[in-house]
This record gives C-alpha cells, structure tokens and sequence, in this order.
C-alpha cells in the first residue's frame, strides 16, 4: 500500500531529527580527549633542578615577578584564568631562537581573537635584555602588547623558574652565577599552572601540534 505524500514528509522530518539527536548524544557519551599532566619526574633530568627530578606529582608553575616590554610589572596574576605558552630565549641570540621567535609569531596570529591564550618569553640575557632592549625587539617582531609578554628581571629567579617550574633550560653554561643554556622548548601551560605539552619550537610540525593541543586545552577549560 503506497504512504501518502504527507506522512513520507513527516517520517523523512522524524528520521532527520532522530539522527540528529542520536548524534549528539553519541558525541556527548564520547570521552573527551585530555593533554597529559607533566611532572619534573617525567622530563629529562637535565632540564630538572636536581631537588626535583623525583616528584611525580602536584608540581605547578612557581609565582614571580618580572618586568615586560613596557616596563609593566608582570606577575603569575597576569595569567589568571589564561592558558599560556612560555619559552626562554634572548634577543642577540643568533640561533635558535630566530626561528622559535618566528614560530611564536605564526602563534599569536592564531590566538589573537582567543582572549584566554597569552604568550610569555623570559629572558636567559636580563643583564643584556633591558626593558628598552625588549621594547626595540618586539617592535622590530610585530609582538603585541596584549597577547605576548617579553620579560626581563632578576638572573636567580629567571633561572630558578626554568629549572623549577617550566623544565626548560639546562644549567651548564659560561660558568657565571645562575648561567643557563636554554633549549628550543615551548610549555604549554594551563589555567592552573600545570605543564600539558612540551613543544620543539623550532619545527614546523611541532607548532601545528601545539595549535591542536591548544585546542584541545582550551576546550577542557572554556567549552562553548
């Protein structure tokens, strides 16, 4: 027996509805996918102050108190909230850094309509780095105030944030106090202070892994 026109109409609606619904559900009953936790324990030693090369648990990014481009004090109140990306680099660098710079551009430009991200780049060089030093250099990079802090201050907490907080640089270098050798490393930090990626800053492919994985971090703490 052939179905009038007017209930093909209504079971073709119901059906499209139903698929929807089954959809829907079917992505909410999906575990979401969630970065890793990094712990000093799970990083290579040489990037890890010896105290803490054992801890496997509950490490956070230490508070701090530096000074940006502008002169503006930075501190960990500025990232409230922020998910960020943080490297350690200096501005004569004639390596690797030109490319961690240029790939930390390609960065911004990705993140400049998303108000929770921000960039941080501390300086190995304070002593060289100057607030006017940092101010020609993000001039010279296109760096924007509001999106990327360059920060300079005191050598010892520099040093002691890389090696205790951000697992980042490695502790042999000219021999000076508190003298580090930086890698190419950018961290992936969340709004509560916990490492969730470690990045070659240098490779192409590792940013646009970062730029997945900060969408994937976003969408743990920001969900639309």
């Amino acid at each position: 027996m052939a179905i009038p026109r007017k209930y093909k109409r209504f079971f073709i609606l119901f059906g499209g509805v139903s698929l929807v619904i089954l959809l829907l559900f079917y992505d909410a009953l999906l575990p979401q996918k969630k970065l890793p936790v990094f712990q000093p324990a799970m990083v290579n030693y040489e990037l890890v102050d010896s105290t803490m090369q054992h801890l496997k648990k509950f490490h956070r990014i230490g508070d701090f108190e530096l000074t940006n481009q502008n002169g503006k004090t930075i501190t960990q109140q500025n990232f409230n909230g922020k998910i960020y990306v943080a490297d350690f680099f200096f501005t004569t660098c004639p390596t690797i850094c030109i490319a961690m710079t240029d790939n930390m551009l390609k960065i911004q430009k990705q993140i400049e309509e998303n108000p929770n991200v921000l960039l941080l780049s501390h300086s190995v060089t304070p002593k060289i780095d100057s607030v006017a030093q940092l101010k020609k250099y993000a001039l010279e990079k296109g760096v924007k105030d509001n999106k990327w802090h360059l920060v300079t201050g005191d050598k010892k907490q520099i040093y002691q944030l890389a090696r205790k907080s951000y697992l980042a640089v490695k502790e042999d270098g000219d021999g000076g106090p508190f003298d580090m050798i930086h890698t190419e490393n950018f961290i992936l930090v969340d709004p509560d202070k916990r490492i969730r990626g470690f990045y070659d800053g240098t490779d192409p492919d590792e940013i646009q892994r970062l730029l997945s994985e900060l969408q994937i971090l976003n969408a743990e703490y920001f969900p639309s």
